[in-house]
């Protein structure tokens, strides 16, 4: 495809790419239809994977509801941890294992969903547990076969886990998260409910739709799918292919939302348009990023987050430190572009502009700093942390980050320029403070 001058073919590198997607049912009140929807899937007992706090709140009563209702046995497993390690998926897929299920429904945030992907895929197919994980932490081995039916319901505004093959956790041996990533992964459904951001905390708005922001923003500005060797086998096509003209409709979609609603829905938990905004701008976003890939700031998210100290925002538990996921990246998020803006300056600009910025009479090479301005600007809007110093770390950290950030390579590929060893030392000195 030569739609434009970002897709030119290259000698060698693949002449199309794949798009994989969740079937969607997105509105208010969806979750009414959840017991329909796995009846129609064929199911009659479900593992139901959530968190303590979900399990308490009246609309997920409402999804047990239209599963009863639908003549469903709902076995509900709500020890799920914010942040899974390799500790608590091994504990989610004990239960699938030692129950009879032919389906799986995952009711919460990215942390459940991603467990639920695991429990689904170690209790369909078993094996040792870093043989599915992505090289090179792990071996990267492909999965069999289909795995069970997967109902996926996001309860918040950010992962778009929902529509991803994607499972990603802390590796607790090696102090940062690492992911499986495979097609059967992908949920079978994503039932999303914009009712679900209603009672939000301000913080976790704030966090994942700072996710959702990154995840359109390196999707778009990803490698071209085009400039990656063309596969032998076409079953070895990555699912995190390179930006593509699919994704990056997507993608551009995702950012005018968050633009337009990120700020608002933080500040006003009243303001139900810019909240149900947030949520369909994550979903849309994590289709795109599901077909394309992130980079370099969810390379670097990655140690920061496993390492973190003494550090626990508001509206998350309290009861052990925690840097949340999309707080991770956008920490890092502002130096990485400052760094990647060269290898495709027109698409940094757009971002820029799609989420607010004046880039008029703005030349291509300061693009980077003008996408880095907005995202500090919306930063301070939102309450955010002061780059990777505001959740804790110092210089003196900096070489074990890097150190762990380098074995990211399954983003670092998709990145628009190389990143090396030095750089990602340089990144993260760049990234411990910005105002």
């Amino acid at each position: 495809m030569t739609c434009c001058h970002h897709y030119q073919l290259s000698p060698g590198g693949d002449l199309l790419f794949a798009v994989d997607v969740s079937r969607l049912r997105y509105g208010v009140g969806a979750m009414n239809e959840l017991g329909e929807e796995a009846r129609l899937l064929g199911l009659k007992r479900l593992a139901i994977y959530t968190d303590a706090r979900i399990a308490q709140l009246p609309l997920f009563s409402e999804a047990m509801g239209a599963l009863h209702s639908a003549g469903l046995q709902a076995v509900i497993y709500d020890r799920v941890r914010v942040e899974p390690t390799d500790a608590s998926f091994r504990e989610a897929i004990q239960f699938a294992v030692d129950d009879e299920f032919d389906g799986f429904i995952s009711v919460g945030g990215g942390s459940v969903m991603d467990t639920c992907k695991a429990a689904n895929l170690y209790s369909t197919y078993p094996a040792d547990f870093m043989d599915y994980v992505n090289a090179p932490i792990g071996q990267g081995r492909p999965v069999p076969g289909t795995l069970k039916p997967h109902l996926a319901c996001p309860t918040t505004a950010g992962t778009g886990s929902e529509c991803t093959g994607i499972a990603v956790f802390d590796l607790l041996q090696l102090e940062s998260k690492t992911g499986i990533m495979a097609r059967p992964m992908l949920p079978d459904r994503a039932i999303v409910d914009p009712r679900w951001t209603d009672t939000l905390p301000s913080s976790v708005m704030a966090a994942t739709g700072f996710d959702a922001i990154s995840h359109a923003l390196e999707a778009l500005t990803a490698k071209p799918y085009c400039q990656r060797p063309a596969p032998q086998d076409a079953s070895v096509r990555p699912m995190t292919q390179g930006a593509n003209p699919w994704s990056d409709m997507l993608c551009r979609e995702a950012l005018r939302q968050c633009g337009q609603y990120l700020v608002r829905a933080v500040n006003d938990d009243n303001d139900k348009q810019a909240r149900h905004g947030m949520m369909y701008a994550a979903t849309v976003a994590g289709i795109a990023f599901g077909n394309a890939g992130c980079h370099l700031p969810h390379a670097m998210s990655y140690p920061v987050s496993a390492r973190v100290q003494d550090f626990s925002p508001e509206g998350y538990p309290g009861d052990e430190s925690i840097c949340p996921h999309g707080m991770s990246v956008i920490v890092n998020a502002p130096a990485a572009y400052r760094f990647t803006a060269s290898g495709c300056p027109d698409r940094h600009l757009e971002g820029a502009g799609l989420l607010g910025a004046d880039t008029r009479e703005v030349v291509a090479a300061d693009s980077g700093e003008i996408l880095a301005q907005q995202l500090q600007q919306m930063m301070c809007a939102t309450d955010m942390p002061n780059g990777i110093g505001g959740v804790g770390f110092t210089s003196s950290q900096v070489p074990g980050l890097a150190q762990a950030a380098a074995l990211q390579q399954r983003l670092l590929s998709v990145a628009p320029r190389p990143v090396s060893d030095q750089d990602l030392h340089d990144l993260y000195h760049d990234a411990l403070s910005y105002w």
